[in-house]
C-alpha cells in the first residue's frame, strides 16, 4: 500500500524506528552481561554462536550445570573456556 506523507516525516519515522531498535538491543546486551548464568540459548547469544557451535565447545570440555533438566552456564566458565581455547 503506498500513500502520500508530508516531507520528512519517513525520515522521522525511520530515526524513530532506529533508535528505538537500538536501545532495545543496548538494554538486552546489559541484561545478558549482568546475568551470572545463562541458559544455553543465552550463553550462544553472549558468545554470538549457534547452538550446534556451543554443542561442540561442551564436547571440547565446556561445562554446563544441569540439575533436574536445567541447564544452565557460568559467564565465568564460558569466559575462562574462550581464553583457554585462544592462541
Amino acid at each position: 500500500m503506498e500513500f502520500d506523507t508530508p516531507e520528512g516525516l519517513e525520515a522521522q519515522i525511520r530515526l524513530v524506528v532506529l533508535t528505538a531498535t537500538k536501545e532495545a538491543i543496548e538494554q538486552s546486551q546489559k541484561q545478558l552481561t549482568s546475568k551470572e548464568y545463562f541458559t544455553i540459548k543465552e550463553a550462544c547469544e553472549y558468545i554470538n554462536v549457534s547452538f550446534a557451535t556451543f554443542s561442540k565447545f561442551r564436547t571440547l570440555g565446556l561445562h554446563v550445570i544441569e540439575i533436574d533438566g536445567v541447564k544452565r552456564v557460568n559467564k565465568k566458565v564460558i569466559n575462562e573456556f574462550l581464553e583457554n581455547h585462544s592462541f
